[in-house]
């Protein structure tokens, strides 16, 4: 059949590139079609577990040759509040590991996971976007943006957010939208991080410093729209603001990067896979960026894919609804747990009620003393 596929990716991203190398390195014959886009500048920390994935894909090499290893977590609480939590700081090295994991910049991520789709004879790439897609006779019929058309047995969304996948494949979705937005930049500080991830907790949403190298700095600034967009508009009134919200602890601060804004939104969905159509990354979920979840999570799903793939028959009928149905069902539990623990721990953080105050400081207590209960949060932080 002319211009057929067994397995179609849309989108791009890191997810959707770790999806085409892991469809193809499982035997499918597989097309990613992904618009060229500008260099990812965002960083990305990721936890031992999809480090280990990554490597073992074949999507990286040595972790150490590419980014910053993560050794510590501590939190603050810098909210104020007459109830506020114990500064709590984890160490990979109650675990036994030398780090969580590593921090990552999504440029130089991108770069590898391209390393790893070149030469694939199973993979090739488009660049265009999908246009509409409809499903006839147990096939997907694709129309793309550049005036292609494509089939496809297994349709594979890694589109995000607005995903054209998920509402072709009739996928519904929930999504709560925060009046808080996040602002990224790259920071010099006077002295560095050496390894410690930083994150303080106030009533509008976590300032967090994960170490990038060096006395580098990635700053995740979580506040409300109009606050950060006003603190923008300023380089010096910035860099007073950022210097104050990281209580000076780190010397004199100073902008390494351009700052940009996003908004913050918290995304599910019911299922993950139906119907010969799966969805990975931000189309399935999206989470604010608070205890390093999103990333770790869509990979994840990508290792969670690899393994309905590799265990499906592709000569046999049904077989794109069989692997759809397979991965929907393996999900469903890590997406459910994901989003109860991110949406919890952001909005019992933005809660102005006395009870959700107490309840999370005690949470943090707990976590602070009581050994077992460590333990069990560094293993559901990890993806364990």
């Amino acid at each position: 059949m002319a211009n057929h596929t067994q397995v179609a990716v849309i989108g791009g991203g890191l997810v959707g590139k770790a999806t085409a190398v892991a469809a193809a390195n499982a035997g499918f014959s597989t097309l990613h079609v992904a618009p060229d886009a500008p260099v990812d500048r965002r960083t990305s920390a990721l936890m031992g577990p999809s480090v280990d994935y990554m490597i073992d894909a074949g999507l990286i090499d040595d972790p150490e040759t590419l980014g910053t290893p993560l050794t510590r977590i501590r939190i603050i609480d810098a909210t104020g509040r007459p109830l506020r939590a114990p500064e709590t700081v984890f160490s990979a090295s109650e675990i036994g590991h030398r780090a969580f994991g590593w921090n990552f910049a999504n440029a130089r991520l991108g770069e590898s996971f391209s390393q790893a789709a070149a030469g694939n004879e199973n993979l090739d790439r488009r660049a265009a976007t999908l246009k509409s897609a409809s499903r006839v006779d147990g096939v997907w019929h694709l129309e793309l943006g550049d005036g292609g058309t494509l089939t496809a047995e297994l349709l594979v969304g890694a589109d995000g957010k607005g995903s054209s996948v998920r509402k072709a494949a009739g996928i519904s979705m929930r999504e709560r939208k925060f009046d808080q937005a996040a602002l990224v930049c790259d920071l010099e500080l006077e002295r560095g991080l050496d390894g410690e991830s930083v994150e303080f907790h106030y009533p509008n949403g976590p300032f967090t410093l994960v170490p990038a190298g060096g006395n580098r700095a990635n700053l995740v600034w979580i506040d409300r729209l109009e606050t950060l967009e006003d603190a923008r508009r300023e380089p010096e009134h910035l860099i007073s603001l950022l210097n104050a919200k990281s209580g000076h602890l780190f010397g004199t601060i100073s902008a390494a990067s351009p700052s940009f804004v996003f908004p913050l939104s918290l995304l599910s969905v019911d299922v993950a896979g139906r119907d010969a159509a799966v969805l990975v990354g931000e189309s399935a979920h999206a989470f604010p960026p608070i205890g390093a979840q999103g990333l770790n999570l869509g990979l994840r799903d990508v290792a969670n894919l690899n393994a309905c793939l590799k265990a499906a028959n592709p000569g046999s009928y049904g077989w794109a609804d069989a692997v759809a149905r397979s991965y929907g069902g393996a999900r469903r539990g890590d997406l459910t747990r994901t989003g109860a623990f991110v949406g919890g721990l952001f909005t019992s953080l933005l809660s102005p009620h006395l009870p959700a105050q107490a309840l999370r400081s005690v949470g943090l207590w707990g976590l602070k003393t009581i050994p077992l209960l460590r333990k069990q949060a560094i293993s559901f932080g990890m993806g364990q």
